[in-house]
C-alpha cells in the first residue's frame, strides 16, 4: 500500500502535468476529487472560486495572496475564455492601462460580453470580475495581449470615459505618447461622428506637448463638416514633453511617474546638508553602522541573522559548510554576500563624496554590488553563475503585492532610463526616494532587489550629504505598505514621509535602530 508521501507525490505529478501544458486556471474537472483534496490539504492548490483553483506553495501559508496576484491575469484570461469563448473584451479603460504597461492587479476587472449576465463574480482576496452585457468593438478594433482580449490602442482612446483622464492620468498620457500620428484615431472619429471625443483627444494631445497631432485632429474633423471644440480632459498640464520617438510605454510611463512624484518629494523631504567637508568622518560613520544596517536589511528580507554571525562574516571566520541546516546556510551566505556588497557600495560612496555624478556611479557600479551580494551563494553552488550575468530573464513576483513588475524585455529599457533620470536629477532627496522606489518597482533581478534598492537609496542620500539611513525591521510593514501604495496607485506620499522621517532623525543625531 502506498504511503501518504507516495500518494502526495502522485498527486503532484498530476499537477505538474497540468502546469507543463500551461494550465493556470485549474478547473474541478482537471483533477480527480482525491487528487484535488490531497493537494488542497497540503497547500499545493488554492481555491479562487467554486470549481476553480490555482497552484500554490505550501510555504506561503494559508491566507497568503502571492500566488493569486501572480496568477491573476492568466487566471482571468482562462476563466473568461471558458465562459464566453472569443466573445469578450476588457473595458476600454482597463485596455488602456495594459497598453500603458500598468499590470497592477485591479480590485475589480470590468469585462464586456454580449453573453454577460450583468453581475459580479467574487474572486480571492477582495478581487472580482464585473461582467457587463454589451456589444463588442467591431472587427479590427480589438487585439490579443498575452491572452487578454483588449480594445486596440486607438479604439480604447476613443471609447474610454472622460473621468479616466483624471483617475489615471499617467496611464492615459503614456497611451497617448504611443500614438505615432492622428490617422488611425481620425478614421474612428470620422466614422462615428465623434466631435466631442475629438475635442477631448485634441486637448489631451496638446496637454502632453503633441501639438501637431492635436491640430491634425481639429483640422481634419472640421474639414469633414464637424464642429469641434477643444477641451483639456486632464486636471493639470504635463510638466514634461515625452520624446516623440520613444515607443516603449514603460519608459514613457516611468518618466511621467518621476515628473508627477518629484514635487511631492521635494515638498516633504528635509533640505540637503550638502556634500560633507570631512569625507573620512562620513565614511567612518558608514562603517560604524554596518552591523546595524546588515541586521535590519537582511531581516527585512526574512533572513535570520545575528550580530555574532555578521561579525564572524566580517572577520572572515566563517565557513558555510559549518552550517549544516539549509536555513542556517542560507542565512550565512546572505550575510557574507551582504558584507561583500557593502564593501563595493562604500567604494561607490567614496566617488560620490568626491563630487562625481551619483547616477553615473550607480549605473557603472550597481552590477558589481549585485555580483558581490550573490558571489558566496555562487561559490556554494546555490546560485548559478549565469544568474549573475545581468538582469533577470523571466518573470518575478513580489510577495503579497498587487504590483506586477514589468517583463524582462521592459527591464532592459527601464534600467537605462532610471539611471538617465538619476543623472539628470538635481535634488538629492528625489534621487534617494525615487531611486529606491523605481528600482524595486522595476525589480530587475530575481532576488536581492530590496537590498539593492536600499543600497541605491543610501548612495543617493550621500550625494546630498544625508547620513546613511537604516530602515528598521520593526517598521517593515509600514515600509512595504508605502512601497505598495506607490507601485499600485502612484501615491508616493507615504513612502516619502517614511524615508524623510528616518533621514530627519539621522540629521538630528539620533542613533540608528538597535540590534537585538
Amino acid at each position: 500500500m502506498a504511503t501518504p508521501s507516495e500518494k502526495l507525490a502522485g498527486s503532484l505529478e498530476v499537477l505538474h502535468a497540468l502546469q507543463a501544458r500551461g494550465v493556470i486556471a485549474i478547473r474541478s474537472r482537471d483533477l480527480t476529487r482525491t487528487h484535488r483534496e490531497r493537494l488542497l490539504e497540503n497547500g499545493f492548490l488554492q481555491e479562487i472560486m467554486k470549481g476553480w483553483y490555482i497552484a500554490s506553495r505550501p510555504d506561503e501559508g494559508r491566507g497568503d495572496s502571492t500566488a493569486w496576484y501572480a496568477s491573476f491575469w492568466d487566471f482571468c484570461a482562462a476563466y473568461l475564455s471558458e465562459r464566453f469563448g472569443t466573445e469578450w473584451c476588457l473595458s476600454p479603460e482597463q485596455s488602456l492601462s495594459l497598453h500603458a504597461g500598468d499590470r497592477a492587479v485591479p480590485g475589480q476587472l470590468l469585462v464586456r460580453s454580449p453573453k454577460a449576465r450583468n453581475n459580479v463574480t467574487r474572486l480571492a482576496f477582495d478581487t472580482s470580475i464585473l461582467e457587463v452585457r454589451s456589444n463588442l468593438p467591431t472587427p479590427g478594433n480589438t487585439e490579443d495581449k498575452e491572452g487578454l482580449r483588449v480594445f486596440s490602442l486607438a479604439s480604447a482612446l476613443v471609447a474610454c470615459t472622460p473621468g479616466f483622464f483624471t483617475q489615471k492620468p499617467t496611464d492615459v498620457r503614456t497611451a497617448l505618447s504611443m500614438v505615432p500620428d492622428a490617422s488611425e484615431l481620425l478614421s474612428k472619429l470620422l466614422e462615428g461622428g465623434h466631435s466631442t471625443i475629438a475635442g477631448r483627444l485634441s486637448g489631451a494631445f496638446r496637454n502632453i506637448g503633441r501639438d501637431r497631432t492635436a491640430d491634425d485632429i481639429l483640422e481634419t474633423m472640421r474639414a469633414g463638416g464637424y464642429t469641434v471644440r477643444e477641451t483639456d480632459p486632464f486636471v493639470t498640464r504635463s510638466t514634461i514633453t515625452l520624446p516623440p520617438r520613444e515607443r516603449s510605454p514603460y519608459v514613457n510611463r516611468l518618466r511621467l511617474m518621476w515628473a508627477q512624484m518629484r514635487p511631492v518629494v521635494i515638498d516633504q523631504f528635509p533640505p540637503a546638508p550638502g556634500l560633507p567637508t570631512d569625507t573620512q568622518a562620513y565614511m567612518q560613520h558608514v562603517e560604524d553602522v554596518y552591523v546595524t544596517d546588515a541586521y535590519h536589511s537582511l531581516s527585512i528580507e526574512g533572513y535570520r541573522v545575528s550580530p555574532e554571525l555578521i561579525e564572524r562574516v566580517r572577520s572572515g571566520n566563517w565557513n558555510p559548510d559549518d552550517d549544516k541546516a539549509d536555513r542556517e546556510q542560507a542565512d550565512a551566505l546572505a550575510a557574507r554576500g551582504y558584507y561583500q556588497a557593502f564593501q563595493a557600495v562604500k567604494h561607490s560612496l567614496g566617488k560620490v563624496l568626491q563630487g562625481e555624478n551619483p547616477g553615473t556611479i550607480a549605473d557603472k557600479d550597481h552590477g558589481t554590488w549585485y555580483r558581490e551580494m550573490f558571489a558566496p551563494s555562487t561559490v556554494a553552488g546555490v546560485v548559478k553563475p549565469a544568474d549573475l550575468a545581468g538582469y533577470r530573464n523571466g518573470p518575478v513576483f513580489i510577495r503579497r503585492s498587487m504590483h506586477v513588475p514589468p517583463g524582462r524585455e521592459a527591464v532592459r529599457d527601464l534600467m537605462p532610463a532610471l539611471f538617465e533620470l538619476l543623472q539628470e536629477e538635481t535634488d538629492a532627496g528625489v534621487r534617494a526616494v525615487l531611486g529606491h522606489f523605481v528600482f524595486v518597482y522595476i525589480h530587475p533581478y530575481l532576488d536581492g532587489n530590496g537590498r539593492m534598492g536600499r543600497f541605491l537609496m543610501n548612495v543617493m542620500l550621500a550625494s546630498g550629504g544625508y547620513p546613511w539611513t537604516v530602515i528598521p525591521v520593526d517598521e517593515r510593514n509600514t515600509y512595504m505598505a508605502a512601497l505598495e501604495e506607490a507601485s499600485v496607485r502612484q501615491n508616493i506620499t507615504p513612502f516619502t514621509r517614511f524615508i524623510a522621517h528616518l533621514v530627519d532623525a539621522g540629521l538630528k543625531g539620533k542613533p540608528a535602530p538597535e540590534v537585538p
